[in-house]
Protein backbone atom coordinates (compact mmCIF):
# COMPACT_ATOMS: atom_id res chain seq x y z
CA UNK A 1 0.00 0.00 0.00
CA UNK A 2 0.83 3.43 0.11
CA UNK A 3 1.99 3.73 3.73
CA UNK A 4 5.39 4.61 3.92
CA UNK A 5 7.30 3.61 7.25
CA UNK A 6 11.23 5.54 7.64
CA UNK A 7 13.12 3.66 9.96
CA UNK A 8 16.54 4.89 11.12
CA UNK A 9 19.42 3.90 12.64
CA UNK A 10 18.94 5.57 16.19
CA UNK A 11 16.27 2.58 17.08
CA UNK A 12 16.08 1.33 20.53
CA UNK A 13 17.21 -1.90 21.32
CA UNK A 14 14.09 -4.48 21.81
CA UNK A 15 13.55 -5.82 25.09
CA UNK A 16 15.53 -8.63 26.67
CA UNK A 17 12.55 -11.38 25.87
CA UNK A 18 11.64 -9.99 22.53
CA UNK A 19 12.30 -13.11 20.46
CA UNK A 20 11.68 -14.47 16.23
CA UNK A 21 8.60 -16.00 17.11
CA UNK A 22 7.31 -12.88 18.76
CA UNK A 23 7.49 -11.15 15.69
CA UNK A 24 4.42 -12.85 13.43
CA UNK A 25 7.03 -14.79 11.40
CA UNK A 26 5.97 -18.71 10.52
CA UNK A 27 7.13 -21.27 12.52
CA UNK A 28 9.45 -22.86 9.55
CA UNK A 29 11.14 -19.31 9.44
CA UNK A 30 11.62 -19.55 13.46
CA UNK A 31 13.17 -22.71 13.40
CA UNK A 32 15.28 -21.85 10.17
CA UNK A 33 16.66 -18.97 12.51
CA UNK A 34 17.38 -20.81 15.60
CA UNK A 35 19.17 -23.24 13.77
CA UNK A 36 21.94 -20.71 12.83
CA UNK A 37 22.28 -19.87 16.30
CA UNK A 38 20.06 -16.41 16.53
CA UNK A 39 17.62 -16.43 18.79
CA UNK A 40 17.16 -12.40 19.81
CA UNK A 41 16.39 -9.94 16.72
CA UNK A 42 18.08 -6.73 16.11
CA UNK A 43 16.84 -3.26 16.56
CA UNK A 44 15.62 -3.08 12.87
CA UNK A 45 14.61 -6.29 12.43
CA UNK A 46 12.21 -5.49 15.48
CA UNK A 47 11.04 -2.87 14.25
CA UNK A 48 11.04 -3.78 10.20
CA UNK A 49 9.71 -7.08 10.19
CA UNK A 50 6.24 -6.52 12.11
CA UNK A 51 5.49 -3.67 9.92
CA UNK A 52 6.32 -5.24 6.41
CA UNK A 53 4.13 -8.63 7.78
CA UNK A 54 1.43 -5.94 7.52
CA UNK A 55 2.05 -5.33 4.25
CA UNK A 56 3.52 -1.62 4.60
CA UNK A 57 6.17 -0.42 2.40
CA UNK A 58 8.97 0.90 4.18
CA UNK A 59 12.72 2.41 4.22
CA UNK A 60 15.01 0.86 6.11
CA UNK A 61 18.45 2.69 7.38
CA UNK A 62 21.01 0.87 9.66
CA UNK A 63 25.03 0.34 9.51
CA UNK A 64 26.72 -2.50 8.51
CA UNK A 65 26.28 -6.36 10.35
CA UNK A 66 22.62 -4.97 11.70
CA UNK A 67 20.80 -7.81 9.81
CA UNK A 68 19.10 -5.49 7.43
CA UNK A 69 18.82 -8.26 5.07
CA UNK A 70 16.82 -10.84 7.53
CA UNK A 71 15.02 -7.72 8.28
CA UNK A 72 13.54 -7.75 4.68
CA UNK A 73 14.04 -11.43 3.85
CA UNK A 74 12.32 -13.24 6.70
CA UNK A 75 8.89 -11.16 6.42
CA UNK A 76 9.05 -11.69 2.61
CA UNK A 77 9.71 -15.48 2.74
CA UNK A 78 6.90 -15.94 5.53
CA UNK A 79 4.21 -13.25 3.86
CA UNK A 80 5.11 -15.98 0.62
CA UNK A 81 4.86 -18.97 2.15
CA UNK A 82 1.34 -17.84 3.79
CA UNK A 83 0.43 -16.36 0.61
CA UNK A 84 -0.59 -19.77 -1.97
CA UNK A 85 -0.29 -17.28 -5.42
CA UNK A 86 1.00 -19.77 -7.97
CA UNK A 87 4.47 -19.24 -9.65
CA UNK A 88 4.26 -18.32 -13.20
CA UNK A 89 6.64 -19.15 -16.40
CA UNK A 90 9.30 -16.51 -16.66
CA UNK A 91 7.64 -14.91 -13.78
CA UNK A 92 8.37 -13.96 -10.06
CA UNK A 93 6.38 -12.98 -6.80
CA UNK A 94 8.91 -11.02 -4.88
CA UNK A 95 12.09 -9.67 -6.69
CA UNK A 96 15.43 -8.16 -5.03
CA UNK A 97 17.92 -5.87 -7.09
CA UNK A 98 20.91 -5.67 -5.56
CA UNK A 99 24.11 -3.36 -7.20
CA UNK A 100 26.49 -6.22 -7.38
CA UNK A 101 26.88 -10.06 -8.44
CA UNK A 102 28.50 -10.61 -4.72
CA UNK A 103 25.73 -8.94 -2.83
CA UNK A 104 23.40 -10.87 -5.37
CA UNK A 105 25.02 -14.34 -4.20
CA UNK A 106 24.90 -13.28 -0.69
CA UNK A 107 21.33 -12.19 -0.51
CA UNK A 108 20.15 -15.70 -2.67
CA UNK A 109 22.18 -18.10 -0.59
CA UNK A 110 20.49 -16.20 2.23
CA UNK A 111 17.24 -16.45 1.45
CA UNK A 112 17.31 -20.19 1.05
CA UNK A 113 19.10 -20.57 3.93
CA UNK A 114 16.36 -18.85 5.94
CA UNK A 115 13.38 -20.64 3.30
CA UNK A 116 14.79 -24.13 3.83
CA UNK A 117 12.12 -25.35 5.06
CA UNK A 118 9.36 -23.77 3.08
CA UNK A 119 9.73 -25.70 -0.41
CA UNK A 120 10.19 -22.11 -2.80
CA UNK A 121 11.86 -21.55 -5.30
CA UNK A 122 14.65 -19.35 -5.78
CA UNK A 123 16.56 -17.86 -9.10
CA UNK A 124 20.12 -15.65 -8.94
CA UNK A 125 20.59 -13.50 -12.00
CA UNK A 126 23.85 -10.98 -12.57
CA UNK A 127 26.17 -10.69 -15.29
CA UNK A 128 29.87 -12.36 -15.75
CA UNK A 129 28.81 -16.09 -16.13
CA UNK A 130 26.52 -17.32 -18.87
CA UNK A 131 23.15 -16.40 -19.27
CA UNK A 132 22.03 -19.45 -20.72
CA UNK A 133 21.50 -21.17 -17.43
CA UNK A 134 19.44 -18.21 -15.71
CA UNK A 135 17.23 -18.38 -19.02
CA UNK A 136 16.30 -21.96 -18.14
CA UNK A 137 15.76 -21.22 -14.25
CA UNK A 138 13.06 -18.72 -15.30
CA UNK A 139 11.09 -20.90 -17.59
CA UNK A 140 9.31 -22.33 -15.14
CA UNK A 141 8.98 -19.29 -12.82
CA UNK A 142 10.49 -18.59 -8.93
CA UNK A 143 8.83 -17.45 -6.06
CA UNK A 144 12.11 -15.15 -5.18
CA UNK A 145 13.88 -13.98 -8.44
CA UNK A 146 17.18 -11.88 -6.85
CA UNK A 147 19.43 -9.99 -9.30
CA UNK A 148 21.76 -7.24 -10.56
CA UNK A 149 19.82 -4.23 -12.80
CA UNK A 150 22.10 -4.71 -15.80
CA UNK A 151 21.40 -8.66 -16.54
CA UNK A 152 17.52 -8.43 -15.36
CA UNK A 153 17.09 -6.34 -18.15
CA UNK A 154 19.16 -8.42 -20.92
CA UNK A 155 16.47 -10.91 -19.83
CA UNK A 156 13.81 -8.84 -20.07
CA UNK A 157 14.77 -7.66 -23.37
CA UNK A 158 15.20 -11.16 -24.26
CA UNK A 159 11.33 -11.70 -22.80
CA UNK A 160 12.55 -14.32 -20.94
CA UNK A 161 11.48 -12.45 -17.66
CA UNK A 162 8.27 -11.29 -16.63
CA UNK A 163 7.66 -8.54 -13.94
CA UNK A 164 3.93 -8.46 -14.07
CA UNK A 165 3.43 -10.95 -11.34
CA UNK A 166 5.97 -9.20 -8.47
CA UNK A 167 3.65 -8.55 -5.54
CA UNK A 168 7.19 -7.83 -3.58
CA UNK A 169 10.19 -5.50 -4.33
CA UNK A 170 13.43 -4.74 -2.40
CA UNK A 171 15.40 -2.04 -3.51
CA UNK A 172 19.01 -3.31 -1.59
CA UNK A 173 21.56 -0.89 -1.24
CA UNK A 174 19.86 1.72 -2.82
CA UNK A 175 22.76 4.39 -2.07
CA UNK A 176 25.16 2.22 -3.28
CA UNK A 177 22.96 1.34 -6.82
CA UNK A 178 22.59 5.40 -7.49
CA UNK A 179 25.89 5.74 -6.60
CA UNK A 180 27.36 3.15 -8.97
CA UNK A 181 25.07 4.55 -12.21
CA UNK A 182 22.29 2.42 -12.09
CA UNK A 183 19.06 5.05 -11.72
CA UNK A 184 18.23 4.60 -15.46
CA UNK A 185 18.52 1.09 -15.32
CA UNK A 186 16.47 0.43 -12.20
CA UNK A 187 13.50 3.25 -13.21
CA UNK A 188 13.13 0.95 -16.64
CA UNK A 189 12.63 -2.27 -14.10
CA UNK A 190 10.09 -0.17 -11.21
CA UNK A 191 8.43 0.54 -14.93
CA UNK A 192 7.78 -2.80 -15.91
CA UNK A 193 6.19 -4.27 -11.97
CA UNK A 194 2.65 -3.72 -10.86
CA UNK A 195 1.68 -0.31 -9.40
CA UNK A 196 0.00 -2.51 -6.60
CA UNK A 197 2.87 -3.79 -4.68
CA UNK A 198 5.00 -3.55 -1.68
CA UNK A 199 7.74 -2.02 -1.59
CA UNK A 200 10.89 -1.78 0.30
Amino acid sequence: GDSRLRMGCSMQPPSKTMNFTDLGLAEPLVRAVHAQGYDTPTPIQAQAIPALIKGNDLLGLAETGSGKTAAFALPLLSMLATNGTPRLPKSARALILAPTRELAIQIGDSMREYGKYLGLKYAMIYGGVGISPQVRTMQTGVDVLVATPGRLLDLMNNRAVKLDTVTHFVLDEADRMLDMGFIHDVRKIVAALPKVRQSL
